[in-house]
């Protein structure tokens, strides 16, 4: 069941291959990631995030007072809230709060720092909500896990306080794409691939900023600090060694980190949770790491 359900999954994103604009990647990922739409009992509600754009959504029964702030992935450069609606709704339900989805700016119109500071504004706003940064969970895939850990380690450089928790899915921490995997998967793969990843972090980077920069690349950082972490991430993804190799660095720096490998499943899978069952259980899993942090 899992191998058919994921094998649907991949002839799906084979039947829309990434075309080469930014516009059309951008129109691709939102059709891909909104082949199922949320489910009837959500509520969404569009918001100004001081300038960002944003989407509440909630689910009856949950807690309003807890927040799971998301930041989508694409590479810096596509992805939104249209895209990952399902995803981040879905999460939501699971966790039992609120979710707050982030719009930020993307490259290459927009390159570093704009969607690192997009987040920090985005955190600004949750926070002159009233709600205390305790109940906050920061949450993101791919590039989205990126900023998750870039604003989390701004916050804490600015003695700020933190987020509850972080979670992470098929994180995109090593913008030198230095990762064995990234040669090792790239056969089974069917999204991630390094010439890809390469164009990504050109059209994010400006000259001059160097690829190690923890800013962009957080395996590089000092994770001294950070909150409890979920890092979830698929056997079948070049991004593997992302994950695996910053969960080590946490966990050095004595950072409360449980990492996940889930068997076959490719980049970002909790986004096809409405036709794959490891994308619900990979979110059951989440929900529950969150309430128990929140």
């Amino acid at each position: 069941m899992v191998q058919s359900e994921i094998e649907a999954v991949c002839a799906l994103l084979s039947s829309k291959p990434r075309p080469i604009g930014w516009a059309e990647r951008r129109q691709r990922l939102d059709e891909v990631g909104s082949v199922w739409p949320v489910a009837d009992d959500v509520k969404l509600t569009a918001v100004n995030a001081n300038g960002i754009p944003g989407e509440w959504s909630i689910v009856p029964g949950s807690n309003p007072s807890r927040v799971l702030m998301f930041f989508h992935g694409g590479g810096y450069c596509s992805g939104s809230i249209v895209s990952h609606r399902r995803l981040v709704t879905e999460a939501g339900r699971a966790a039992g709060v609120r979710t707050l989805a982030i719009g930020y700016r993307l490259a290459p119109e927009y390159a570093f720092p704009a969607a690192y500071d997009d987040v920090l504004t985005a955190w600004r706003f949750l926070r002159d909500q009233n709600i205390p940064a305790a109940h906050v969970a920061v949450g993101g895939d791919s590039a989205g896990g990126g900023l998750t850990v870039a604003l989390t380690n701004r916050l804490r450089d600015a003695h700020e306080e933190l987020p509850g928790c972080a979670w992470l899915i098929s994180p995109w921490t090593d913008l030198t794409m230095s990762g064995s995997t990234v040669v090792t998967k790239d056969a089974v793969d069917p999204l991630i691939h390094k010439k890809y990843l390469n164009e990504l972090a050109d059209a994010y980077l400006p000259a001059g900023i160097d690829r190690k920069d923890p800013r962009v690349s957080p395996l590089y950082a000092d994770l001294k600090g950070f909150p409890p972490t979920l890092i979830q991430v698929g056997s079948a993804e070049t991004l593997l060694d992302d994950a695996t190799r910053f969960a080590a660095v946490a966990g050095a720096a004595d950072v409360r980190v449980t990492l996940e490998i889930w068997p076959k499943m490719i980049h970002a899978w909790p986004l096809w949770n409405a036709h794959l069952a490891s994308g619900r259980r990979a979110l059951a899993s989440a929900g529950a790491f969150i309430r128990q942090h929140l």
